[in-house]
């Protein structure tokens, strides 16, 4: 017994040597700014950007989607069932208690002696312990827990795309109602300017070849009236799957006019490997796949077992527990390789195959990461400019109108040229209303690029909706109602 203990003392002793490579950052090449200068608003990228536009229906909108989205729900679940899986590792470092209980009776008939008929008892507990001398079950707890939060950091991507998403189709949807009033203006402009002419036409003071041409103009602007109103229909639907609903109208509070234009947000490029969860969850993975290094190496060497029983056996169930009934033993195991055919090795290549391919996919996540900040600057500020430049052709084109149906009027011109001049301010008011669009659009992108503190808020959001779902109708969908309870359907003006 003094043998066995003093054998059991000194692996305990040992059981902290640990085999396989520590982990450490690999070495990235930071760009040491951006193209694009980012200004001095570095605190909005922890913040939920999407309410500084000052739509309380956005916000709402966001909410409902962390609520119900699929996506997210799914996530979190991923995130639960590697929790678990860390735990089954983990469960390794430890000793197993089991028990056994038995009772039985048999029957023999023998020549000679007559028949017998034999009770027997059985209960024992039983315990054994696989030592973790070289740090196996160390290393496959460390790749574990490495892959729970590199899913975890999964959930964040989830959540930031899906507030992303929302937030831009929810300003699509905004986008759009604008662009269908553009049209509907121009529309109802049109009918009246066919109606006078046709009592021109009667009048005899226009031609038919006037009168034709107004109507064109016209049936081409009620040609857009249905293509807006067609893309409103699919993006709401679009949105309502991203709110976890079924499709159907999305309530808009406000028009494009009202929305708030949030400044841009700021930070140096190294801080995207703080910021980011995708760069987080590469380098999860590779902390995983260093760990299991580890865990391959461990294999050359012998695993170390103790096992352990004690009990009662008795022909008597009263006399089951008593001294003399009882039974036990333990004993201590080694087993180890000796000739494998090289499978030992060749696993221990495949892991250091796959750890250099998590290097290679955590660095191409970064420099992925600095491409798209960039570009979603870049877009932002050219946009910007763009928008610019449109506005005064906008101005400039408002202008040609005016004069062109001033002249007009005053006989110096066909009304060609009016036409002319309003189909090109038509087009123009369109285009300038897309652009807009667009500028928010980008702005979101920003948000999205830099990633930020905001995700992580958005996810305790996620994770406070989740502990107070309410049961299906027992509310009306936040995403069909104003803040005020009233609900509004459709775009503006349907």
């Amino acid at each position: 017994m003094r043998a066995a203990l003093s054998l059991t003392v000194a692996l305990l002793l040992t059981a902290g040597c640990t085999f396989g490579p520590d982990y450490a950052r690999p070495d990235i090449d930071t760009p040491a700014s951006y193209r694009i200068s980012t200004g001095q608003a570095a605190e909005l990228a922890n913040t939920a950007w999407w309410s500084l536009f000052d739509d309380p229906i956005l916000d709402r909108v966001v909410e409902t989607a962390l609520r119900n989205n699929k996506d997210v729900r799914l996530a979190a679940e991923r995130v639960l069932e590697f929790a678990a899986r860390v735990d089954i590792s983990r469960a390794g470092l430890y000793p197993q208690l089991g028990y056994q209980a038995a009772a039985g009776r048999s029957k023999s008939n023998l020549s000679g002696i007559g028949q017998s008929i034999d009770d027997n008892f059985l209960a024992t507990l039983n315990i054994g312990w696989e030592l973790d001398v070289w740090g196996r079950v160390q290393k496959a707890t460390e790749a574990e827990r490495a892959r729970l939060l590199a899913v975890e950091e999964g959930r964040r991507s989830v959540i930031l795309s899906l507030v992303s998403s929302v937030a831009s189709s929810y300003i699509r949807l905004l986008n759009l109602d604008e662009q269908l009033r553009i049209a509907r203006k121009t529309v109802k402009s049109r009918q009246e300017t066919l109606q006078l002419f046709q009592l021109q036409l009667e009048a005899g003071v226009v031609s038919e070849l006037e009168v034709s041409q107004v109507r064109s103009e016209l049936e081409l602007a009620k040609t857009r009236v249905p293509q807006v109103e067609r893309e409103i229909a699919l993006l709401e639907n679009s949105l309502s799957i991203l709110l976890g609903q079924n499709p159907g109208p999305i309530t808009r509070s406000r028009n494009f006019n009202t929305l708030s234009l949030p400044p841009v947000p700021a930070g140096l490029p190294s801080e995207l490997l703080e910021r980011r969860p995708d760069i987080r969850a590469a380098e999860q993975q590779l902390v995983a796949a260093n760990a299991l290094i580890g865990v391959a190496r461990t294999q050359y060497f012998p695993s170390i077992s103790l096992t352990g029983l004690f009990g009662f056996v008795s022909d008597e169930l009263s006399d089951l527990f008593g001294s003399s009934s009882s039974i036990w033993n333990y004993d201590a195991g080694l087993l180890g390789p000796v000739f494998d055919g090289g499978r030992i090795a060749g696993n221990i290549r495949v892991t250091e195959a796959a750890q250099r391919q998590a290097v290679i996919e955590y660095q191409q996540a970064v420099q992925t990461a600095f491409r798209e900040v960039d570009d979603a600057l870049i877009q932002n500020r050219k946009t910007r400019e763009i928008v610019t430049a449109q506005k005064r052709q906008l101005n400039a084109l408002r202008d040609y109108a005016r004069l062109a149906l001033l002249r007009y009027d005053e006989g110096q011109v066909s009304y060609i040229e009016v036409l002319d001049s309003e189909r090109r301010l038509f087009d123009a008011e369109l285009s300038y209303a897309i652009t807009r669009g667009d500028v928010y659009i980008a702005l979101v992108n920003v948000y999205k690029s830099m990633g930020g503190g905001w995700v992580e808020k958005a996810e305790q959001t996620a994770n406070a909706m989740d502990g107070s779902r309410e049961t299906s109708g027992g509310q009306q969908s936040a995403g069909n109602q104003t803040p005020s309870g009233e609900t509004v359907k459709g775009p503006p003006g349907n």
